[in-house]
């Protein structure tokens, strides 16, 4: 069987990789001239590990990333209400890493490139349309730079893994409109600094009117014990301060750096991080409603093509990754391409579905605004409700797919 990808990211290579695993013929088409290691932090929980480490992956990933080994929930005043082990400190098979974006993406570019033949990855290639017929797929291609059309590809199955403004699901769903706006900004930086809490920690701060991530994403320190940061800021900023979603919009640090001057905590101090920083990226927090389906035919939709979703969780990537698995099990398993199809549509549609749901509802991180209503001038430690904050914490394990006990019955 013939697979063509519409999208070189980190669902599109994913999916590359674990279908020529499975022994399909597959080809990747990406509308960049050249992939390069952009982005700042991700994280891949333990159920994508799973998926990467059956790839072959885990030895590099841990080579390049932060095995995180907790997560720590702080109030406004730096006050700890909440802590958890993750990954294999958690009992999971697989662990969590803490990642840079590019440097997941490279990874596994390089791996597509090692194992399917660097033929087989096609950079400048951007899908202008497809057809689709009883038997196959056709796509068309243009040079974006030029406009010009520059190649005509047919398979069995095409797969839009195309991000957010997938051209493919645009093709599918003609009048859905853009995403939908949060009114949520995320301001993103990486900063060089000296490490906070044990050092492979997950940090989370404040509540969902102002908010701030903070975690290691690379393993290796710089000659003065510095290692490399990744922050996000969340600002509830209302409907008119962005409205274009675009990573490359550079933000007025300084302004940030005044939003957060009373965050500086024994174990951290906030604007020094946010000031430490070489550049800071505004980006308008932003996801799609779920679909009913994402199949039609011999064309579907993966990863944030198919599900886009507010990065509450760390489960974007990582539902892409799951995506790519369980289509190639169905596509496996299957007698043909549209029954395989509609089984992987059975199962992800409303998997992924709930994901975004629950994510749109604050995810795990509606513990943070709890606290802040019941305690806005802190707390004293009798005061914490763990139970009613564990439950909120293992039902976002469950909805998402990463309850340890069901996880790890997987190989």
């Amino acid at each position: 069987m013939s697979i063509l990808i519409i999208g070189g990211g980190i669902g599109g290579l994913t999916t590359a990789l674990r279908l020529h695993q499975a022994g399909f013929e597959v080809k990747v088409f990406e509308s960049v001239k050249e992939v390069k290691p952009l982005g700042v932090g991700i994280n891949t929980l333990p159920h994508s590990v799973r998926v990467l480490t059956n790839l072959g992956l885990q030895g590099i990933l841990a080579k390049n990333a932060i095995e995180t080994t907790d997560l720590v929930y702080f109030n406004k005043f730096g006050q700890q209400f909440w802590t958890e082990p993750r990954g294999r400190f958690a009992g999971y098979k697989w662990p969590q890493f803490s990642i840079h974006r590019g440097t997941l993406q490279m990874i596994l570019w390089e791996e597509a490139k090692r194992v399917l033949g660097e033929e087989r990855l096609i950079a400048n290639h951007h899908l202008a349309r497809f057809e689709q017929d009883e038997t196959g797929v056709t796509a068309y291609f243009t040079n974006r730079e030029t406009g010009e059309n520059s190649r005509v590809e047919t398979g069995e199955l095409l797969i839009g893994a195309d991000g957010i403004n997938s051209v493919v699901r645009q093709q599918l769903y003609p009048n859905e409109g853009p995403p939908v706006y949060s009114e949520n900004v995320l301001y993103r930086g990486t900063t060089r600094m000296k490490p906070f809490l044990n050092g492979s920690s997950m940090a989370m701060i404040g509540s969902m009117q102002q908010k701030m991530v903070v975690y290691p994403i690379d393993p290796t320190p710089d000659a003065d014990g510095n290692y490399l940061i990744n922050w996000v800021g969340n600002l509830k900023e209302g409907k008119s301060r962005l409205t274009a979603r675009d990573w490359n919009r550079e933000a007025d640090k300084a302004r940030l750096v005044a939003i957060y001057k009373d965050w500086t905590f024994d174990w951290l101090d906030v604007p020094a991080m946010i000031n430490g920083a070489k550049a800071v990226y505004e980006f308008p927090m932003s996801d799609r409603d779920p679909l009913s389906r994402w199949t039609f035919g011999r064309v579907t939709l993966l990863g944030d093509a198919a599900h886009p979703m507010y990065p509450i969780g760390s489960n974007g990537a990582s539902q892409a990754i799951l995506d790519a698995d369980y289509l190639a099990e169905c596509l496996l398993t299957s007698e043909n391409v549209v029954d395989a199809l509609e089984a992987y549509d059975k199962e992800r549609v409303p998997a992924a579905a709930k994901v975004v749901l629950q994510n749109r509802a604050k995810g795990p991180d509606q513990i943070m605004d709890m606290m802040e209503e019941r305690f806005p001038q802190g707390f004293t430690p009798d005061e914490i409700p763990h139970d009613e904050l564990g439950n909120v914490m293992d039902h976002y394990k469950k909805i998402a797919g990463f309850d340890v006990q069901t996880l790890n019955q997987k190989k």
